[in-house]
């Protein structure tokens, strides 16, 4: 069975990304942001999302394991910020559903939600400039930059929740990431 470790930052849906993988079949354990990277043996690692960058414990570390990783909110943020790009105040706030337009319909996460699908996100924070290697592909209204992808080194992250019952295709989203890493 395929194993995915979900990183606590601390958020508040996190229990219910662990949930989620179970859900679609999928061996998933908590664990805290301060575990040591060498202590995790995994299929592929969820960075959670969370309340601040200044709580990311050893997430940084965790992009370098050689395993995908699927970063949400916060955790796209980390991945986005530890690799070279920018992040930001969103012009948006909180919480909201919002239209998402898939700009990428070859990515392995998100291609198959093309040509749009409807999420339960906030925007307090965002992802202002890509890192390099990734490309965007999610993108709406109220934020130009609503999913990452770096195939080369199976790193994605997505700016909303596909955990919660108001995200129409999130467990989409977490079959496709099981996918990916069971192809790895």
């Amino acid at each position: 069975m395929t194993r995915i470790v979900v990183v606590d930052n601390h958020g508040q849906f996190t229990h219910l990304e662990r949930r989620a993988l179970r859900d679609v079949g999928v061996d998933a354990e908590l664990i805290d942001n301060d575990t040591p990277p060498s202590e995790i043996d995994a299929d592929g690692i969820v960075l959670s999302g969370g309340p601040d960058m200044d709580r990311i414990g050893r997430c940084r570390e965790y992009l370098e394991l050689d395993v995908p990783v699927l970063g949400i909110c916060l955790g796209m943020q980390i991945m986005a910020a530890e690799l070279g790009g920018s992040v930001g105040s969103g012009e948006y706030g909180g919480y909201a559903d919002v239209d998402v337009t898939i700009t990428d319909e070859t990515d392995p996460l998100l291609g198959s939600l093309a040509p749009s699908t409807r999420v339960w996100a906030s925007h307090a924070d965002e992802v202002k400039t890509l890192p390099d290697g990734f490309v965007r592909t999610a993108k709406s209204d109220v934020c130009d930059i609503e999913a990452i992808a770096n195939v080369e080194t199976d790193l994605y992250g997505v700016q909303w929740h596909p955990e919660v019952a108001h995200t129409e295709e999130g467990e989409a989203v977490f079959e496709n990431f099981l996918t990916i890493c069971e192809s790895n």
